[in-house]
C-alpha cells in the first residue's frame, strides 16, 4: 500500500511502487478526469499538480510522490484560482474536443498561482509541451488572461 494525498485527501493505493500516477489515479482511485495521451511524457493530457508544480503523470511513479500534495482536474473548483480558469475556460469557448483540456486547466491554474498578470512569454512556457491537436492555443491563451483579470 501506498499513501498519497490526492486532492486533498489521504488515499491508500494498492498498487507496485513503480506504478505511474496516471494509472493509480484513473485505476485504483476512480479520478479519470487525468487522461493518458502518449504514455511518455511529451503530450501533456496526463498533466497534475504536484506541490503546485505541473507534473506528467503518465511517467511519475508513485513511489515518488510520499508527502506530495497531489492535484487532479477534479479538485480545480474546489480551489479560486482553478475555477477562475474553468469559469475563463467556458467565457473563451477553449474547447473543441477537449481531451487535453484537464492538463491545460491545471497547468494554467499552476502558472497563476506563480503568475498573478503573465506575459503571453509566460503563458506560451507554462503551456508548452501540453499539445492541443485543435489548435485552440490563441483561446487558451485568451483564457488564462482573463481568468488572470477575473483574479484581481
Amino acid at each position: 500500500m501506498i499513501e498519497l494525498n490526492v486532492n486533498g485527501k489521504t488515499v491508500q493505493v494498492d498498487a507496485d511502487p513503480s506504478t505511474p500516477l496516471l494509472w493509480a489515479l484513473r485505476d485504483n482511485l476512480g479520478l479519470t478526469g487525468t487522461k493518458f495521451g502518449c504514455g511518455v511524457a511529451l503530450c501533456g493530457a496526463c498533466t497534475v499538480s504536484v506541490d503546485g508544480q505541473p507534473r506528467r503523470a503518465c511517467a511519475t511513479p508513485i513511489s515518488t510522490l510520499a508527502g506530495a500534495r497531489i492535484v487532479t482536474v477534479e479538485a480545480m473548483a474546489d480551489d479560486r484560482v482553478g475555477r477562475a480558469v474553468q469559469d475563463a475556460w467556458v467565457r473563451n469557448d477553449v474547447v473543441q474536443c477537449g481531451y487535453c483540456q484537464s492538463g491545460q486547466v491545471v497547468a494554467a491554474a499552476a502558472l497563476l498561482q506563480q503568475k498573478k498578470n503573465p506575459t503571453d512569454r509566460d503563458i506560451d512556457e507554462a503551456m508548452s509541451g501540453i499539445a492541443c491537436r485543435c489548435g485552440t492555443y490563441v483561446r487558451i491563451r485568451a483564457a488564462i488572461k482573463d481568468a488572470a483579470r477575473s483574479l484581481a
